[in-house]
């Protein structure tokens, strides 16, 4: 493991997958909760149109995929929260609409081509620059602040709408907010973990915390964790097996998954026989009656 810090190019990797693995579940756990788990894959495909408008235009693709995924993650939100569209058709369009605008506008820059989005596609652990270590690091930061900064009020949001627009919180910033906050997560993972991909380690690391843990605070803690774990271990992998980093970080969290679901199982029947058996209360009730 020491003798992979040696080069350039890992260590950027290595720190690009461990603020990576802090930030997607710190996000993915409040889409999980308002079932928009796929949210991510939407708005990787905007991002790719974002990515190819930096091939065109000749600037950082990064920045570029930030501006027009965050546009997309509005503009779906808008949409869902108008009623003009259901949040699945939303999400279609941005599905389409992002993939389409990707491929015919790389096409059509200077001595560009559909190779030149593939290690944006699927991720690829050299070609993370300077630059783009500069980018994970400040989009990480927005977004860590975020997610841990105003947890309370977007568990409150996304739990249930009504009752936080009547207890005044600003809905509609806060669902805007998120909507910007989970288009930076998608774009700080994209050099590693792949726009394709993404959505998986927004996902997988909270449904794997959600099956041992009960309390949003535990399950946001270890989620975090299990982010850390197989983002860092997938890219030492990834390395060790010359594989792509977005694929292999993708099946470890999913084996993660399998393994703490099987051992939950015992935990889960526990929780189920305690919830069907009467209160001490309430046996006392029940006995009281003639």
């Amino acid at each position: 493991m020491l003798e992979l810090l040696d080069y350039a190019f890992m260590q950027r990797a290595l720190l690009a997958a461990l603020l990576i693995g802090v930030a997607a579940p710190a996000v993915g756990i409040f889409l999980v909760q308002r079932r928009q788990a796929l949210m991510g894959d939407g708005i990787g495909h905007v991002a790719l149109t974002g990515v190819a408008l930096g091939f065109l235009l000749q600037t950082n693709p990064v920045w570029m995929a930030v501006l027009v995924s965050s546009l997309g993650a509005i503009a779906m939100e808008l949409l869902r929260s108008s009623g003009r569209a259901r949040g699945d058709i939303a999400l279609a369009m941005l599905f389409y609409g992002g993939m389409a605008g990707g491929v015919m506008i790389i096409n059509l820059a200077p001595g560009g081509s559909t190779a030149n989005l593939t290690s944006y596609l699927w991720g690829s652990i050299t070609t993370v620059s300077p630059q783009d270590i500069t980018a994970i690091c400040v989009l990480s930061a927005f977004v860590l602040c975020v997610a841990l900064g105003l947890r309370r009020q977007l568990f409150a949001v996304c739990q249930d709408e009504e009752f936080a627009r009547v207890t005044g919180l600003p809905v509609r910033a806060l669902n805007l907010l998120l909507a910007v906050t989970a288009a930076a997560t998608v774009t700080v993972a994209m050099r590693v973990v792949g726009l394709l991909l993404v959505s998986a380690l927004m996902v997988i690391p909270v449904v794997t915390a959600q099956a041992v843990t009960r309390g949003f605070k535990a399950t946001l803690i270890l989620s975090m964790a299990v982010g850390v774990l197989v983002s860092i271990s997938g890219t030492v992998t990834s390395y060790h097996a010359d594989v792509p980093p977005g694929a292999t970080i993708v099946l470890i969290a999913l084996g993660v998954f399998a393994v703490v679901s099987l051992l939950a199982l015992p935990l889960a029947r526990h929780r189920a026989r305690r919830s069907a058996q009467p209160s001490p209360a309430t046996e006392n009730a029940l006995a009281a009656q003639p």
